[in-house]
């Protein structure tokens, strides 16, 4: 199968990067005021996939989350921030790093709570995986997380072989 006419062969990073916020409300946390792990994931994969789609230019579905650490509580009131960049391609999947901020909105302190990585594969209207534009890293942030990227990729290639022996 081939790339339909419309889409490039090759895609910069910064043609698909996407930044959302959200301001937490008491509906998104426990009784200690601390904002869900959960709804921390949902807005992960959400924005994770706005990036997927504008590089696809195509329906993408999500196929793995890496591990998650929490490295500090998130709080009510708290303004999440969420930044997403594609930093590889296969032929059809890309990893899509996530970072994860809040900002207290009194001192307008950020912080970094945590960082993410999601696979997303494009699909077709039959949900067959489809071939994508191949990424180009331009900067050396990008460059550092394309070679990362490619490493993480190979051990998930590694580790699923293994599983299937």
């Amino acid at each position: 199968m081939t790339i339909p006419a419309q889409h490039p062969a090759t895609r910069a990073v910064s043609e698909s990067q996407h930044e959302t916020s959200e301001l937490m409300m008491p509906q998104h946390a426990n009784a200690l005021g601390h904002v869900f792990g959960g709804v921390i994931l949902g807005m992960m994969d959400t924005t994770a996939a706005v990036a997927a789609f504008r590089h696809a230019r195509n329906a993408c579905v999500t196929v793995s989350i890496d591990r998650v650490d929490f490295r500090e509580p998130i709080h009510v009131g708290d303004l999440v921030i969420m930044k997403a960049s594609v930093n590889f391609t296969g032929r059809t999947s890309m990893e899509i790093g996530v970072r994860v901020e809040a900002e207290d909105m009194i001192s307008g302190r950020r912080r970094h709570t945590n960082s993410c990585y999601l696979t997303f594969v494009a699909v077709d209207r039959n949900g067959r995986p489809m071939p994508i534009p191949q990424v180009v890293p331009e900067t050396p942030d990008e460059l550092r997380r394309f070679a990362a990227a490619k490493e993480r990729r190979r051990r998930r290639l590694e580790e699923r072989n293994e599983e299937g022996k």
